[in-house]
């Protein structure tokens, strides 16, 4: 019975790996900035993927890839770790984890939205209801409540539609969201049926090459050095790395493997829901039930999305 759910339990496994690491990888940003935690965990990474390769498959690189393998999978690599989560590791930053997590739930529909101008993928009315309904959730979190007599206490007239989080943080999350859902789709037109783990070696390559370039450019060697030297934040990157670009992105793309990326990126958002309890016990943040709802409200929609 666990065989015919392999896929399933897959992403519900990745849902907790990357609740784990968008914890750890907020503290780490925090401390050393985003472009340091995102070089040094996607390194950990290789590091880990490579030596998990010798001992199953006898070879610590990713060998025996087609052209076709390689190609897409850099170029998942690309969108996935160093656009996407550029920006998602920068609004880690400005409007916290679960926030942010919250904006990835919409990962799903870009997903689907990708699939269709890839792959030729069709949404019903269904999945167009569940959009609306994800949307509707993450506004609920996301918009600050306005004064009962629409004015704010200064007097003023209050804006209805203004901003509880910083709009730069959100506008990040919404980058790393998009570039989860775009590199989802482009990991499973490149997989095939490649091994998921050396799949996740060739993304990982690709990732550690584009930062080292973005971090030459912004002139930022010295920070992932003081990164390095601090080893609160280095502990906080481990742990990271192990949960996300080892083992999350890994059972990724065995959830992809074997059942719909519709479902799989379905049951990887509820990592929203997930991360609630420890961003409160953890990180000591306030949640309100207005946010609780919202959460519950955009993984609902997520989940009609792809019923």
């Amino acid at each position: 019975m666990i065989d015919n759910y392999a896929g399933e339990l897959s992403a519900l496994l990745t849902a907790v790996f990357w609740t784990i690491t968008a914890l750890a990888f907020e503290s780490a940003s925090k401390k050393v900035g985003s472009l340091p935690v995102n070089i040094i965990r996607l390194f950990l990474a290789f590091l880990l993927l490579g030596f998990f390769g010798l001992a199953t498959r006898g070879s610590f690189f990713p060998l025996g890839a087609s052209s076709h393998q390689w190609i897409w999978l850099s170029l998942s690599g690309l969108i996935g770790f160093v656009l996407g989560d550029l920006f998602l590791f920068q609004a880690y930053v400005v409007v916290g984890a679960r926030i942010s997590m919250l904006i990835m739930a919409l990962a799903p529909p870009i997903a689907a939205l990708t699939g269709w101008l890839i792959i030729g993928e069709t949404m019903s009315l269904k999945a167009l209801f569940g959009m609306i309904l994800t949307l509707a959730g993450i506004s609920m979190a996301i918009l600050a409540r306005k004064e009962p007599n629409g004015t704010a206490p200064n007097g003023r007239f209050s804006n209805p539609f203004k901003f509880k989080y910083p709009l730069k943080g959100l506008l990040l999350a919404f980058g790393g969201a998009a570039g989860q859902g775009v590199g989802l789709v482009l990991s499973k037109f490149g997989m095939q049926d490649y091994n998921a783990f050396a799949a996740s070696q060739i993304r990982v390559l690709t990732g550690v090459a584009g930062f080292v370039i973005v971090i030459t450019a912004y002139r930022s060697w010295g920070s992932v050095r003081a990164a390095l030297e601090n080893r609160k934040a280095l502990k906080r990157l481990s742990i990271g790395a192990f949960f996300g670009p080892f083992l999350g992105v890994s059972f990724s793309l065995i959830a992809v493997k074997y059942t719909s990326s519709g479902i799989a990126s379905t049951i990887m958002s509820i990592v929203p829901v997930l991360i609630i309890a420890p961003a409160v016990i953890l990180m000591k943040e306030k949640v309100s039930w207005r946010e609780i709802a919202g959460a519950v409200v955009a993984v609902a929609g997520v989940s009609l999305f792809f019923l």
